[in-house]
């Protein structure tokens, strides 16, 4: 499965840029960058249907890489067929895409957003898959105190950050209560949004959810700041989408970190990687969260030639279900 934005979504942005000036478009989510970098939230910054537009362009293919490797790190651990999904601050849907494309089970949706521009554009767009064609539209605020509609797979991804600290955990919870299956939720790799998922780590440890990815235990996070853990997604960039950010390099790195809560079983892995490896002439080092919840930094000799061989395509953001004296298995790579 392709980190890169499905062909029907890229056509339906590209549809929509027709006759626009893309200096205008880039200005734009320029500004809205800015707003997010300070702290700000989308509702100064996302007014109308050229806004959403600005910003599925500049952020579209980083959302969607980053959702959907959040998506297939879930499914492996666990049998998944959801039919209904909630995407809960929305923006124009990209989370919702990438759902669709890992679950091929979904067959109806619902945005949820306080803004409707956002609303407008992700109802557009989704306009190109059948299962996100008819999603329903229901504007309402995450901070509030309510309940959420029910689905079988909730997703918040990059909206917690608009929140307050002090109801990032009570809205974690609400949106737990909502998922029939699983929870998953996405936030910026970055050290503030790492502290935002170990507060919702918390809570819903407390709360009595199973902890299904990244984390391979439910001990307490053994990274400690200044580092922060983050994983790390490449994907390619348009033409129009250098444009709209002022880039000159045909690829980005998007930085991101998510936590997916499941109410039945998963397979739990033996670790995960969560930094890039370091390949040398005598070892590949490999950073590893363990089952154990201990943070190790181990290598794999080119002498032990089974198990070299086993993490040699491994990649940040990999599970290790098991290590035999042949090497570790791991799923999606062989």
């Amino acid at each position: 499965m392709s980190a890169d934005l499905p062909p029907a979504l890229a056509a339906a942005i590209a549809a929509r840029l027709e006759g626009r000036g893309r200096a205008a478009l880039a200005d734009r989510a320029r500004r809205q960058s800015e707003r997010y970098r300070a702290g700000g939230g989308s509702a100064a910054v996302v007014t109308d249907e050229t806004d959403a537009l600005a910003y599925a362009l500049a952020r579209a293919p980083a959302t969607y890489a980053a959702c959907h490797a959040a998506f297939a790190a879930l499914a492996e651990l666990a049998e998944l067929a959801p039919a209904s999904l909630l995407d809960a601050g929305a923006g124009t849907g990209s989370a919702s895409w990438a759902a669709a494309e890992v679950w091929p089970s979904l067959t109806a949706a619902t945005f949820l957003d306080s803004n409707p521009a956002f609303l407008a554009a992700a109802s557009d767009l989704g306009g190109g898959h059948a299962a996100l064609a008819g999603a329903a539209r229901l504007r309402g605020d995450l901070a509030a105190d309510a309940d959420l509609p029910a689905a079988d797979l909730v997703v918040a991804s990059y909206a917690l950050a608009e929140l307050p600290d002090a109801q990032i955990a009570a809205t974690a919870l609400r949106l737990w209560a909502a998922a029939g299956a699983a929870l998953v939720i996405i936030e910026p790799g970055s050290p503030a949004g790492w502290r935002r998922i170990l507060a919702i780590r918390a809570a819903l440890i407390e709360a009595g959810a199973p902890i299904a990815a990244p984390c391979p235990h439910e001990a307490a996070c053994p990274v400690e700041a200044p580092d922060w853990c983050h994983f790390s997604q490449r994907l390619a960039r348009s033409r129009d989408h250098r444009r709209a950010k002022a880039a000159s390099i045909p690829f980005e790195d998007e930085k991101f970190i998510y936590l997916a809560a499941l109410r039945a079983p998963a397979v739990r892995p033996a670790a995960r990687i969560v930094g890039p490896s370091h390949a040398a002439k005598p070892a590949i080092t490999l950073k590893l969260c363990t089952a154990g919840g201990v943070l190790e930094h181990r290598p794999y000799p080119r002498r032990d030639k089974a198990a070299y061989a086993g993490v040699r395509r491994l990649g940040w953001g990999d599970a290790i279900f098991e290590e035999p004296a042949s090497g570790p298995r791991i799923s999606g790579k062989d």
